[in-house]
C-alpha cells in the first residue's frame, strides 16, 4: 500500500507543478498583450 501512497504523492506534485507552470505562462501572455512592441496588434487603428 505504501507504493500507491507514494505514487499518489508524486502525481499530486506533478499536477501542482504543471498547474503552476501554466499559470505563470498565462500571466506572461496576458501581460504581453499590454505591450507596445507589436505594431501589428494596432493595425485596426487608423
Amino acid at each position: 500500500m505504501e507504493f500507491f501512497n507514494q505514487a499518489i504523492t508524486v502525481l499530486q506534485t506533478l499536477v501542482v507543478a504543471i498547474g503552476a507552470g501554466l499559470g505563470v505562462w498565462g500571466v506572461v501572455n496576458l501581460m504581453e498583450g499590454y505591450g507596445n512592441d507589436n505594431p501589428g496588434a494596432n493595425a485596426h487603428v487608423r
